[in-house]
């Protein structure tokens, strides 16, 4: 009994970072993913690992099912959030740039087009075009036969692609950008801050009612642009990791006020993603590993 306990916690710690990711991708809470890491592990020690073929499969697919029954609690909980909804950013290591497809799969962006898929198109998109899982082994996690499973895949592809940024943009473009778009709050230069900003481009605050943030989108670059300038002056910006991209937090007399996430389409900031819910900042001081 003892040694069946180790090895399940060797394999549990050993695929632990992969399980976080699956949770976080599907639940854009970082915070819900280690719940969810809790009741998994809780349904892993009862299971007696002689019957278990694949034990990564086995336990993405506690994982998964455990975050889909997490999702409905979230939606009940959005319901009634204020203002805009913004995943939970991360702290994330540098390194993680290097693999694109993680990079862009947790970045702020694709996390809030994901936000937009029903539940179960949200884990099969996840699980097969992130995590590369089989057709039946994604078919027993979601509890739908492979054939089905293929046609959500193939119906969950089409509306991210139609929703996703327009063309890759690697890490040091969006680092490029930011750069400009630093200096240009800095400076208070508004010609730059245009010359940056898409026509179109939408502010997102996520105050989550206990700090102050705007309770409907900005959209258009003149008001963005005219919020940006308010605040000008008033924050030290730095350069941080954030979900394997480039973004910037903002501190104002030392302490951390907001993360700013940034979404690129066409070389234009289309999409500023600004997290100052103080609940949703307390993963910024530790790295978070993602892996795959």
């Amino acid at each position: 009994m003892g040694e069946d306990m180790d090895c399940a916690t060797e394999t549990f710690v050993a695929h632990r970072n992969l399980l976080f990711t699956v949770a976080y991708e599907m639940l854009g809470s970082a915070a819900d993913a280690e719940d969810v890491l809790q009741e998994t592990w809780l349904r892993w020690a009862g299971v007696d690992l002689a019957t278990v073929r694949d034990q990564r499969a086995y336990l993405v697919r506690i994982t998964t099912r455990q975050s889909l029954g997490r999702l409905r609690t979230l939606a009940r909980r959005k319901e009634s959030y204020v203002g805009p909804w913004l995943p939970e950013p991360l702290l994330t290591a540098p390194d993680v740039a290097e693999d694109v497809e993680l990079a862009d799969s947790v970045s702020m962006a694709m996390l809030l087009v994901l936000e937009t898929l029903a539940p179960v198109e949200r884990a099969v998109f996840v699980l097969r075009e992130v995590f590369d899982l089989a057709y039946d082994e994604i078919a027993e996690a979601v509890d739908k036969t492979p054939a089905a499973v293929r046609q959500i895949a193939h119906r969950a592809r089409a509306h991210v692609a139609a929703r996703r940024p327009r063309g890759v943009v690697s890490p040091a473009q969006a680092q490029g950008a930011l750069e400009a778009f630093q200096r240009a709050v800095e400076t208070g230069d508004l010609r730059s801050l245009f010359d940056l900003l898409a026509p179109d481009v939408v502010l997102l605050t996520d105050g989550g009612g206990v700090v102050q943030a705007a309770l409907s989108p900005v959209v258009g670059a003149r008001r963005v642009a005219r919020v940006l300038d308010r605040i000008a002056g008033t924050v030290s910006l730095q350069p941080i990791q954030i979900n394997g991209y480039p973004a910037l937090v903002l501190r104002r007399d030392g302490e951390v006020d907001t993360v700013v996430a940034v979404r690129i389409d066409d070389n234009l900031i289309t999409g500023l993603y600004a997290v100052r819910n103080p609940e949703k900042l307390s993963r910024l001081e530790q790295k978070t590993t993602v892996s795959r």
